[in-house]
């Protein structure tokens, strides 16, 4: 059943077909009888274009008119329009009548007869099927229509090389931005790591030998102690230099890694590793921190019993990697962990995408393969 939100974009699609029936007779008038005038109507017409094409779905910067385009427009427009209009008028009529003749009661019996199959059946239930049917096909019509519109738009409206260009500047400027965002929260997290488990095993190391050197009858038991302590800053060394960067990563390869992150886990982790060949080192790097983080908040955070990770192909040249757990959602694409793999997908030309509800959440991320 379509909620709210769909038809409300159904309405807006119709609202847009139905204006680029009027425009599309604007624009053939135009273009007959004052085209060398264009320059006085032309941005006005092309704006009203571009209001109308945003209810169709489809949003960019208005361009000037171009004869093609208006011609082609406003024959698409009164085509498909009037084929739209003609469709709901139809269904109107269809159900208009059956409503009339349930309220007044005036129904009649129709006898249908077919090869083997003969049916009796009510005027009323064939006008509603009729109206139903004729309903849906306007439905199928308007998005035919809009994509066609939108199709069109694209073709001849899309933006040229200066624009593409000024865009790519503007990517590649905040996807540096970006970078050094990243390196910086990734310093902080060094940072907190070492003083919230190396330094605090080490300074409990030094005050354990001092009271051994201060203390000879208490020093065996004092010495054990320091040695308990010492392999767990071992231990805690090993932890930071994994979460910095995983030796496996670049001896063994990304598979190694992920079945690294999966038993350092605590819950279950499936990982389904797709790829024939290994990506370069950049991307393996991205989708190792994508699946660490998203795996460590399904824990810490989400609470999360099952996980799975999932890394595939698409194409020849694109790996997606997909995590998705059975935790209790909360997600904030916007956090610091999780923004910071963004910045770094982005980096690599990759979408990164978040999906968090109450069933769980879903990290995916798409990255060239070299």
């Amino acid at each position: 059943m379509a909620g709210p939100f769909g038809m409300g974009l159904i309405g807006m699609r119709l609202a847009g077909v139905l204006a680029g029936l009027l425009s599309g007779l604007l624009e053939l008038a135009l273009l007959a009888v004052a085209w060398p005038a264009r320059r006085r109507w032309g941005p006005a017409v092309m704006r009203l274009e571009h209001r109308r094409l945003t209810w169709l779905g489809l949003d960019g910067d208005p361009r000037p008119p171009s004869y093609p385009y208006l011609a082609l427009r406003a024959l698409l427009g009164v085509t498909g329009g009037y084929a739209v209009f003609a469709l709901l008028f139809v269904a109107g009529l269809f159900l208009a009548g059956s409503a009339w003749s349930l309220i007044t009661g005036s129904s009649d019996i129709v006898s249908l007869s077919f090869p083997g199959l003969h049916l009796e059946t009510m005027s009323w239930t064939i006008g509603l099927s009729g109206g139903l049917v004729v309903l849906a096909l306007a439905g199928g019509a308007v998005e035919s229509v809009a994509w066609a519109e939108r199709r069109l738009a694209v073709l001849f409206l899309g933006p040229g090389p200066e624009e593409l260009m000024r865009r790519r500047i503007a990517e590649l400027t905040d996807t540096r931005l970006g970078i050094v965002r990243a390196v910086d929260d990734e310093r902080r997290r060094i940072e907190r790591d070492l003083h919230d488990g190396v330094q605090q095993h080490g300074v409990a190391l030094a005050m354990l030998l001092g009271r051994a050197r201060h203390s000879p009858a208490a020093a065996p038991e004092l010495v054990d102690q320091a040695y308990a302590e010492s392999r767990r800053l071992l231990d805690e060394l090993r932890s930071v230099a994994w979460r910095v960067y995983p030796t496996a990563l670049d001896e063994l390869g990304l598979r190694a890694a992920l079945d690294g992150v999966a038993e350092r886990a605590g819950v279950p982790v499936t990982v389904r590793y797709g790829l024939r060949a290994r990506p370069v080192s950049e991307v393996e790097t991205a989708l190792y921190f994508v699946a660490r983080e998203a795996i460590t908040n399904a824990v810490k955070h989400a609470h999360a019993r099952d996980i799975l990770v999932d890394l595939r192909e698409e194409g020849e040249a694109m790996v997606v990697m997909t995590v998705s757990d059975d935790g209790g959602g909360g997600a904030d694409p916007a956090g610091g962990g999780l923004s910071g793999l963004a910045r770094r997908v982005r980096a690599l030309d990759g979408r990164f995408e978040v999906v968090s509800g109450a069933d769980g959440t879903t990290v995916r991320a798409v990255l060239p393969c070299g």
